[in-house]
């Protein structure tokens, strides 16, 4: 029982640790940039990896490292952004579709229906697509699609729990539906929600770099993941660091929040924690 515990402390300090840095890296990284993202020295192009340029410089002579760096802000930034809005929009939604049902909680389930009739790509990339390029509209699309999924898990937590006993009693000590749903209602929402956001960011950063790879996210020079990989296509073959760097960046992230999802959602299990108990 010692071990499991000091397994799991180790665990949750690696975790605290790994979520620091990540959080530093993206509000710090225009400071710890050792050069100007964007600034173009056509003297300096193609340079390979030095002392000066860590990870070398692309095709305008813009130190990658500088941009690695500021991307992080920009991909991962953005992300994390648009997870908040989808959360802030889809948690409430959930809520009040599973707790007051009736005509309203089947005119929301139409509604999230409807979006999860087509896959997010699409839907995302139709929209942007409608709107224009832009980082803003690429958000927006995002937003969009993203929302629903959350609904949808709260409102199926909510239906399950508002059958329980200890609700109908809440209700006959005269409690009403809000505090039923802060204090009853969003402690159990908020386990399964925590896993599917941190499964979900990998999928939102994978959506950004894709769609700002095809021109419809970040514009030039904004040295975003996507756009980068884009823009070292040409030079593959002479640079092929120009593309390797931004995907390994890109896989990196990914992963991390993906095994950052598994430890959440073995974290939350409350069977197999009681199994091991």
């Amino acid at each position: 029982m010692k071990v499991k515990k000091i397994d799991k402390l180790s665990s949750q300090k690696r975790l605290v640790f790994l979520l620091g840095f990540m959080f530093l890296s993206i509000v710090f990284a225009p400071f710890l940039a050792p050069f100007d993202p964007t600034q173009v020295e056509m003297g300096n192009r193609l340079q390979s990896i030095s002392s000066e340029h860590l990870l070398g410089t692309d095709h305008l002579g813009r130190d990658i490292f500088s941009r690695i760096l500021s991307g992080t802000q920009t991909t991962v930034g953005t992300s994390l952004i648009v997870l908040c809005v989808s959360l802030f929009i889809g948690i409430p939604i959930g809520l009040l579709s599973g707790y007051v049902g009736g005509v309203i909680d089947r005119f929301i389930m139409r509604i999230v229906d409807a979006f999860l009739a087509f896959p997010d790509y699409i839907v995302a990339i139709v929209l942007s697509g409608l709107l224009g390029p832009g980082m803003l509209n690429l958000m927006f699309a995002i937003v969009t699609v993203k929302w629903v999924g959350y609904t949808r898990l709260v409102r199926s937590t909510v239906i399950s729990e508002k059958q329980k006993e200890y609700i109908s009693v809440a209700k006959i000590n005269g409690m009403g539906p809000y505090k039923i749903m802060m204090k009853h209602m969003v402690p159990h929402v908020i386990g399964n929600v925590m896993v599917l956001a941190t499964l979900d960011i990998g999928k939102i950063i994978l959506l950004i770099a894709s769609l700002s790879y095809i021109g419809l996210g970040a514009q030039p020079p904004s040295p975003e993941w996507g756009a980068m990989l884009n823009e070292g296509r040409a030079y593959f073959y002479n640079a092929p660091q120009l593309m390797v760097i931004p995907g390994l960046s890109i896989m990196l992230v990914v992963l991390f929040f993906n095994w950052l999802g598994d430890f959440l959602r073995d974290h939350y299990d409350v069977k197999k924690q009681k199994g091991g108990m």
